[in-house]
């Protein structure tokens, strides 16, 4: 896939590094000086670096945002953001426009009014994730999916939990969840009905925000 990124900071210059480790076509649009001194320091070649500003045409033209199939807007500023959204999605009808959200009072602006297929709002995720922390010992969220309703939460089995020693088969487990794999040490399977969960282990699931909680009450003890 053909990805563009405005905003080569921390966030953008990692983002780049994951999708080139992943063989994607990564094109950074960033124009200071600092974060350009820092995406070469980072290994990332001239080749997938563009000078200029984001929110320019002749620059996206140059990146070639005509055909790409995403574009993600992770510049420190949300009017930045914003605006590369809107020329993105309405200029060049990108079919994927991701942006990032740095003022959790701004999110509200962040819709497909406004040219935005998926908002990444930092704070409202570290957020969840230490609320999560609290309620939930045994859970960490990884990652939370469409539009937050549904996480990836990794779960310890707690050696108090009902379903030690049993197998999956035994286990009820709640409608909105899936067990993606179980895994202790440096061992890792995809889980099935014959599956025996033994304490310690680490579950990875799928799951909306009840799911969690029932899951947290099954395995965590």
């Amino acid at each position: 896939m053909k990805i563009i990124i405005v905003g080569g900071g921390q966030i953008g210059g990692y983002i780049a590094e994951l999708l080139l480790e992943n063989g994607h076509s990564v094109t950074v649009i960033e124009n200071k000086d600092r974060a350009l001194e820092a995406l070469r320091k980072n290994g990332l070649k001239e080749e997938n670096i563009l000078i200029g500003d984001g929110t320019d045409v002749s620059v996206l033209e140059k990146a070639g945002t005509r055909n790409c199939n995403a574009l993600v807007c992770a510049t420190g500023l949300d009017e930045v953001n914003l605006t590369a959204a809107m020329m993105a999605k309405f200029e060049y009808d990108v079919p994927k426009v991701i942006a990032r959200v740095n003022n959790p009072r701004n999110e509200w602006l962040f819709n497909s009014g406004m040219g935005v297929d998926v908002k990444i709002n930092q704070a409202d995720i570290i957020g969840h994730m230490i609320a999560d922390e609290m309620n939930y010992q045994s859970i960490m969220t990884l990652m939370r999916l469409s539009k937050g309703e549904y996480s990836i939460v990794r779960i310890h089995v707690d050696y108090h939990s009902q379903c030690v020693d049993k197998p999956l088969s035994q286990i009820k487990l709640p409608a909105e969840s899936l067990l993606i794999a179980v895994y202790e040490d440096e061992t890792m399977m995809i889980p099935h009905g014959e599956t025996v969960i033994r304490a310690g282990q680490y579950i990875l699931a799928f799951a909306d925000e009840e799911s969690i909680k029932e899951l947290n009450r099954i395995f965590g003890g």
